[in-house]
């Protein structure tokens, strides 16, 4: 069958010679053309090694006898991003870099793709981006960086500040952490939404199996970069996209994974976009219905003990699956031309278990101390859960494996903020007192692009008494790195006029995690009858006004009016 690309040299005579002026050979214009695309750059400890793989994925290529052609759309950093107005990029620039790979795919003509990235939005945008083109495609990623001294890691960091805010910790102590929680390249040593994702791309059956959250400074992850560039060669002669192996069993999957390794709420934004790419549909209720019964056995940050690192030391995502194989659909397709059960006992045969535990015996660990055995779980009910009542008639989300017991089943006095900055200041100041819920508003994707609330969960989470005994509420989102009683996503969000617009001070707010309920319950500190309750949101609602967009111009007035519910992935429509 006769390529793509050469289809378009058919097409665009000017295709040839623009090519060779920069430095193809003849030759070269005859063989299979495979674009790389990396989010490589100078933005953050994620993107700024990446070069060295697509390098390694170009000589894969090369050797396979392809072609390949380097192309750069880099990702912003979150953690640099925080604390001011440039969050509210995160997540749009999502949508940005997926909008640059069609571009880049679409306007060419490739036969094929690889596609490097490490973190948070670049990974799902890699995802999105190729089911969009859907031409034969393989992932890389960056790996994870090495944790600092004492197994310091960056999650940590918000928690410290917020002690060092308080007077608990020292200025110079703070310094000192500062200074050492990145000692490499790679994305964040904990099961944040970087790792997440790149769990989730080997999941998809989308990365060669193993190669997921690998040190980005070992051999092993280069290896798999230059395997991975020989690998699409043999996926253009198999015609094997990302359509052909990305199922609805495939997603399943996915979600089982996420369930068993605690991973970040914002994969119910960023898994239902990737699948909405490729026409299948999934909301937060399917998350919900599958992390029900689930078995959770990864004690890895910021819920578990270890760094993110030591996921791949105890075998990564391959031991996960063989663990839970029992909820698993193992005669998916995957980018081996394997399906996923023929991976599994490849890995068996080839030592590659053997490899990971020589890794971790460095640390005087076993497999188990890392990934539990689904027998001997962390839990056995996931680790998300989604809350709906008349609160958040569309839903929300909470990370229920890092909530404190004691905040499983609560009756709380709101204590509603219009922006981060103003329930941060009340936090730390200790305006706010046990048995408070405190909102933070006009955060979602309409209202402000739906930053993380991420220093204000570490305010929380980090302070022993408030900890356990009030809870965070937002129709924003969290970073991968929080944990504590913090429900985000809440739906219709207030630029919406969604009922958390209405909540007014003292309002008395129901949390049942068991039941899934997240409901206003009573009003100036007095619980009252729900037909009650109905009549005054009505009367309130009536009085409501909505706000004048806060973003007049450019990708985030662009996005705001275009994006989805978070509950079905804040994608642009």
């Amino acid at each position: 069958m006769e390529l793509h690309s050469q289809k378009i040299r058919k097409l665009a005579p000017e295709n040839d010679p623009l090519k060779i002026g920069m430095g193809w050979t003849v030759e070269d214009l005859d063989k299979p053309q495979i674009m790389v695309e990396s989010t490589f750059g100078d933005s953050h400890p994620g993107s700024a090694h990446l070069n060295q793989f697509v390098e390694q994925a170009m000589k894969g290529i090369y050797d396979a006898g392809g072609r390949g052609a380097r192309y750069f759309t880099t990702d912003i950093c979150d953690g640099i991003s925080q604390g001011h107005d440039g969050i509210n990029y995160s997540l749009a620039h999502r949508d940005m870099i997926a909008n640059m790979i069609e571009i880049h795919g679409n306007s060419t003509g490739f036969d094929g793709g690889v596609f490097i990235a490490s973190c948070d939005k670049s990974m799902p945008a890699c995802l999105m981006g190729l089911c969009r083109l859907d031409m034969p495609s393989i992932v890389i990623t960056g790996g994870v960086m090495d944790a600092g001294p004492d197994l310091l890691t960056l999650e940590q960091i918000g928690a410290y500040s917020a002690m060092c805010q308080r007077g608990e910790i020292t200025e110079e102590k703070l310094n000192y952490y500062k200074h050492h929680a990145c000692p490499s390249c790679g994305a964040c040593s904990f099961m944040g939404t970087a790792s997440t994702m790149q769990v989730t791309a080997e999941a998809l059956g989308l990365m060669l199996p193993g190669t997921a959250l690998m040190p980005a400074t070992c051999q092993d992850l280069k290896d798999a970069a230059y395997q991975a560039g020989k690998q699409v060669l043999k996926l253009v002669e198999l015609g094997l996209t990302p359509s052909k192996i990305v199922t609805m069993d495939s997603f399943e999957n996915a979600i089982m994974i996420h369930a068993a390794i605690s991973g970040s709420t914002n994969s119910l934004l960023h898994i239902p976009a990737i699948a909405h790419e490729l026409g299948f549909s999934i909301d937060a209720d399917t998350f919900d219905r599958m992390h029900r019964n689930a078995h959770y056995l990864l004690d890895i940050r910021p819920a578990g003990k270890w760094p993110a690192q030591f996921f791949y030391y105890a075998g990564g995502v391959p031991a996960v699956m063989e663990e839970i194989k029992s909820m698993l659909h193992l005669d998916v397709m995957t980018v081996t031309g394997r399906t996923l059960g023929e991976n599994l006992e490849e890995l068996k045969k080839n030592g590659f278990y053997d490899k990971c535990q020589g890794y971790l015996e460095k640390w005087g660990l076993k497999r188990t101390d890392v990934i539990r055995t689904f027998d001997n779980p962390i839990g056995t009910n996931g680790t998300v859960a989604i809350l709906k009542g008349n609160l958040a008639p569309e839903g929300s989300v909470v990370k229920h494996s890092a909530v404190p017991k004691e905040m499983f089943k609560a009756v709380l006095r709101a204590r509603p903020f219009d922006s981060e900055e103003e329930a941060l200041a009340a936090v730390l100041s200790h305006k706010i007192q046990p048995g408070d819920a405190v909102f933070i508003r006009y955060e979602g994707p309409k209202g402000s692009g739906m930053p993380e609330m991420f220093y204000t969960t570490e305010a929380i989470s980090s302070d022993p008494e408030l900890g356990k005994a009030i809870a965070l509420i937002t129709d924003g989102r969290f970073s991968g790195a929080s944990k504590g009683p913090a429900i985000g996503h809440v739906s219709p969000e207030a630029a919406q006029g969604g009922p958390i617009a209405l909540v007014e001070e003292n309002d008395l707010i129901r949390i049942d995690i068991p039941e899934r309920v997240l409901a206003i319950v009573g009003v100036d500190g007095k619980e009252l009858p729900p037909e009650e309750i109905e009549r005054i949101l009505e009367e309130r609602r009536k009085a409501w006004k909505p706000r004048s967009p806060k973003y007049k111009k450019g990708v985030l007035k662009i996005y705001s009016e275009h994006a989805v519910s978070p509950m079905k992935g804040g994608y642009m429509v």
